[in-house]
């Protein structure tokens, strides 16, 4: 997560709010009380709802008189309010320190959003954004094998890892490990499994030279 966060205050303007957001280069503010509580969030989004409002604000006065309800006279204050009180969204998705970053995507996925506060003890501590999960996908460790590993080691590490392939059966292959060579014997039940295959290997060093050799079961063996 970014832990140094532009946050702003239920009385911030939104002119101070719109320059935060362009000096800073981010594209939402977290609002604050002064517990440190998250009573909102403003996002460029809600800023440019104000620009495109703006166009429909020379509508005659007396045909106002047949459209009035709630949600325009909420609408108009979302579009004419001079403080983050009058703009933010109040209905705040918040994670907690220790979401695993692939639930954070899935969230970030379902509620059509690009970043997410982050809370502590309901107290913001930091902003989980798109951005952050791009860094921790990079940062992801190749796995390595010590180079103190024996031949059996390194098999039951290869089996375990491509055990970890969806839909591919450990059952159905063999692993030949000879001092600094891996030969993968099996069959596979489809070209993306192979490939899943080959991308698990991949991303383990310290198996020397390796060579994937899967085949498939056609189907009339199965009766097809």
């Amino acid at each position: 997560m970014t832990k140094t966060v532009i946050t702003g205050q239920p009385g911030t303007t939104v002119a101070q709010a719109a320059d935060l957001m362009t000096q800073n280069r981010i594209s939402a503010i977290p609002v604050l009380n002064k517990n440190v509580k998250i009573v909102g969030i403003v996002s460029e989004g809600d800023l440019l709802r104000r620009v495109e409002g703006a166009q429909d604000r020379t509508r005659s006065w007396w045909l106002s008189l047949f459209s009035y309800s709630t949600s325009s006279a909420r609408g108009f204050i979302q579009e004419r309010g001079q403080h983050l009180e009058n703009i933010m969204t109040t209905q705040v998705t918040t994670i907690a320190v220790d979401m695993p970053v692939g639930q954070i995507a899935q969230l970030l996925d379902k509620k059509h959003i690009k970043r997410v506060p982050v809370v502590e003890d309901e107290k913001l501590v930091g902003i989980g954004s798109r951005a952050n999960l791009l860094q921790a996908l990079a940062a992801q460790p190749i796995f390595h094998i010590g180079f103190e590993a024996d031949e059996g080691e390194k098999r039951n590490i290869v089996l375990g890892t491509l055990a970890n392939v969806p839909g591919l059966n450990p059952v159905h292959l063999n692993v030949v490990v000879s001092g600094n060579r891996v030969d993968v014997w099996g069959i596979v039940n489809s070209n993306d499994e192979e490939a899943a295959a080959v991308v698990a290997m991949d991303a383990t060093e310290g198996l020397g030279e390796v060579s994937m050799h899967l085949g498939r079961i056609p189907n009339y063996a199965w009766g097809i």
